[in-house]
């Protein structure tokens, strides 16, 4: 029903913002890692949105990208995962470091959300894991890390970090994949693909 809705930012509440379209505010839930992300009150947003229609709820779910939506219907579609679980996670851990940590079988950190226990993030692995590519997951957060890095230069941290995850998902152990990482001579806007392929020299 709805795509998105763009309009001032109206409010800001830890569960949900009010952006103001047409004389209307409509209430958004969001995850709790965007919200730094948000521009101040006053400023346009255009927010990507799902629509939940249940008998005993309707809401509105909201994410400033539309890949990021599309890791939040993921999760609806797995069993035992509501849009109340859904937003859990990825209040938790952003959709970015998601899409690693299922490719990476990463299970501990998606059991720090609420309400995900052990069997149900390992259950969350197997049905998405075919579903996500890593390629893919790389292209999506440089778009992400491409945005902010006018405002942010950066050390070379979360390329480095990336590398790692990336090495983890093509099944070597963290310890292994941290190694390979710190022996390549990093240079100053290395992208973490090539950490990645120089790493990998150091682990054939």
């Amino acid at each position: 029903m709805f795509s998105y809705i763009k309009g001032e930012l109206a409010d800001i509440t830890p569960e949900e913002i009010v952006v103001e379209a047409g004389g209307i505010g409509y209430a958004v839930r969001m995850p709790s890692s965007v919200l730094d992300s948000l521009p101040p009150l006053g400023a346009e947003i255009k927010v990507y949105t799902h629509l939940y229609v249940k008998e005993d709820l309707v809401a509105l779910y909201g994410f400033l990208t539309k890949e990021d939506l599309a890791v939040f219907r993921l999760l609806l579609g797995v069993s035992g995962i509501g849009p109340k679980g859904a937003l859990g996670v990825l209040s938790a851990i952003s959709p970015d470091d998601l899409r690693f940590a299922v490719l990476a079988g990463d299970v501990k950190s998606i059991s720090r959300a609420p309400g995900i226990g052990t069997k149900t993030a390992q259950r969350l692995i197997i049905e998405l894991k075919d579903k996500l590519d890593l390629g893919e997951a790389f292209e999506i957060r440089s778009g992400h890390q491409a945005a902010a890095a006018a405002a942010s230069p950066s050390d070379g941290t979360d390329q480095r970090s990336d590398a790692v995850q990336a090495l983890a998902a093509l099944g070597y152990s963290l310890a292994d994949a941290t190694r390979a990482v710190r022996a390549v001579d990093f240079a100053k806007g290395m992208a973490a693909e090539d950490i990645l392929k120089e790493a990998l020299k150091h682990l054939l």
